[in-house]
């Protein structure tokens, strides 16, 4: 739900690109599959820890080396690059799986050329769905919400993400990398 509003706040003010993030969001579900099949096999210590590596490494990318492009990249390219490079890149995303939210800015910002704003609020509409689906196979294998805690939870996201989308869509570039960061 989170996702949902900041991705709403971010389309109102035209940071969101949804024909490519739908085409990124089928095959970052599809290898999101397959990547947790693989990932069953692997120690919970190593995928915890690959997410911590790329969460702090991404983030202090983002604050020694701010994206500051405009995106006039991902203009310049044709339709059918756009729509591959997607779609690798959502393969990509959704295999590895960790540190999903940074891996999609890392990729849209560093690989297909988004400027930030447009690559957060395409990254919160993808990671709406993302979230969605492990939450629904989460609560379908067994796994039961403390509800009173999951509330709080929900009411308390609901506020922050709506605050921080109209801060982050106002905030100038410097600003948002280093709070990404």
């Amino acid at each position: 739900l989170a996702s949902a509003v900041s991705a709403y706040t971010y389309g109102k003010n035209k940071h969101l690109d949804i024909k490519n993030g739908l085409v990124m969001l089928l095959s970052v579900l599809i290898f999101t599959l397959v990547g947790s099949r693989i990932a069953s096999y692997v120690p919970n210590s190593t995928m915890g820890g690959f997410s911590v590596f790329m969460t702090t490494f991404l983030g202090i990318r983002f604050i020694f080396k701010p994206v500051m492009q405009t995106g006039q990249a991902q203009a310049d390219k044709s339709r059918q690059r756009k729509i591959a490079e997607s779609i690798l890149c959502g393969i990509l995303i959704g295999f590895i799986g960790a540190g999903g939210g940074m891996m999609l800015l890392f990729v849209l910002t560093g690989v297909l050329g988004y400027e930030l704003k447009m690559a957060v609020g395409t990254s919160v509409f993808i990671m709406t769905f993302t979230a969605l689906t492990g939450a629904i196979s989460h609560f379908a294998i067994g796994g039961k919400p403390d509800f009173p805690a999951l509330i709080v939870c929900i009411l308390a996201t609901l506020i922050g993400a709506r605050g921080s989308a109209l801060f982050a869509n106002s905030a100038t570039p410097k600003t948002q990398n280093r709070v990404t960061g």
